[in-house]
């Protein structure tokens, strides 16, 4: 994978990438499906970047209930909030979701120059700053899907994602049925239930991941 191609390394040479992961002292680790990468209550001191496969981040109640947060695929970040804020415990879990490599970028050094100055260190804070805001606001979306909607408001305000995401009423779902319910906070047999009745009212057409919206507007 090209690590210039990736929102952290943005405005970068891969040349440059590898000069600045030296500087970093990066980590690469790799995971089997189902393997923690993070576990809650331990604090994060490095910022992950997935170079293959695909994560879950979760919360888990004291009842054994889980409501995932959102995922990370190849180029995308996670427990960046965490890794800024030296030995905060993570109230959230990441678990590979397939087999994953990862890459881990040490926060502290990330934030302080380094004696070389490396000309590219400015521009990866920059980026890192870019990237927790853009996490904010996928927290905020999730919100809006999550508010007082109904089962059914809560899967066509997350579908109308997706599709502008795409760019069409076609899209693969990220998650599988079990997560999109933790997702979205829903049970999900009341959840596949509801998308048994949408695909009756000719509202979605969907098969496994695969979801078609009907009758989509013109973007």
């Amino acid at each position: 994978m090209q690590l210039s191609g990736t929102p952290l390394f943005r405005g970068m040479s891969e040349d440059d990438v590898e000069q600045l992961l030296t500087c970093l002292g990066a980590v690469r680790r790799s995971y089997k499906k189902g393997e923690t990468i993070l576990a809650e209550g331990q604090p994060a001191e490095s910022v992950g970047v997935v170079l293959s496969g695909r994560v879950l981040i979760a919360c888990a109640d004291i009842w054994g209930g889980n409501s995932v947060l959102g995922h990370a695929g190849p180029g995308e970040v996670f427990a960046e909030a965490y890794a800024c804020v030296p030995g905060e415990p993570l109230l959230i879990s990441v678990q590979a979701a397939e087999d994953t490599a990862v890459l881990f970028l040490r926060v502290g050094r990330v934030l302080t120059t380094c004696s070389s100055a490396c000309a590219f260190h400015a521009a990866l804070v920059r980026n890192l700053l870019t990237v927790c805001a853009q996490k904010n606001l996928a927290l905020s979306r999730r919100i809006l899907h999550t508010g007082p909607k109904s089962i059914r408001g809560r899967l066509m305000s997350y579908f109308s994602e997706c599709a502008k995401k795409a760019g069409s009423g076609v899209f693969e779902l990220p998650y599988t049925r079990q997560q999109l319910a933790d997702y979205l906070g829903v049970d999900r047999s009341a959840m596949c239930s509801e998308l048994s009745a949408m695909r009756r009212d000719g509202l979605i057409r969907c098969e496994k991941r695969r979801v078609e919206i009907c009758e989509m507007p013109v973007f």
